[in-house]
């Protein structure tokens, strides 16, 4: 890459960094493993940034690249788990309006993969149907039923837990 191109890549990536990563985070919920995410993103990113700058639209084509890393992490999650001897120490509760937080979050992980996906690109990063069912490389329909079948999960997580 030359110097110019590289001096574009490095200004785009400082300025989203932040979005990536709370995207990431809001996928995968660690945040560990959401900056490993960015940083196989920022790679690919890097890898393609002579035509990736020319994109119309260049934080969807990030956000896919984001997305589509994390859906693959996702796939091969279980070769990265190992069994231990004992249990970690419980956390310490934190103050309330963390705690509606953390469970907010904890319902979103409770969604599988593509459904979670589709309630965060439609809801957080608010994108539109269409552009949605770009990232998921599916169509407007199915982006449509896997929202609202994720909303639903989500109010039944909520009512439930509230009895």
């Amino acid at each position: 890459m030359k110097r110019p191109e590289e001096a574009g890549y490095r200004d785009y990536v400082t300025t989203r960094m932040d979005v990536m990563r709370r995207t990431a985070y809001l996928l995968c919920r660690d945040w560990h493993l959401a900056d490993d995410l960015v940083s196989i993103t920022i790679g690919k990113l890097y890898r393609h940034w002579p035509r990736a700058r020319r994109v119309e639209y260049l934080d969807a084509y990030v956000r896919r690249i984001l997305v589509r890393t994390w859906l693959d992490e996702k796939a091969r999650a279980w070769r990265r788990e190992e069994p231990v001897e004992t249990l970690p120490e419980p956390p310490v509760l934190p103050p309330d309006d963390v705690v509606e937080r953390v469970g907010l979050l904890e319902l979103l992980d409770a969604l599988p993969p593509r459904r979670r996906a589709a309630v965060v690109l439609r809801y957080y990063c608010d994108l539109s149907v269409e552009e949605t069912a770009e990232i998921l490389e599916c169509s407007p329909g199915t982006v449509k039923s896997q929202t609202a079948r994720g909303l639903d999960a989500l109010r039944a997580l909520v009512a439930a837990s509230r009895n």
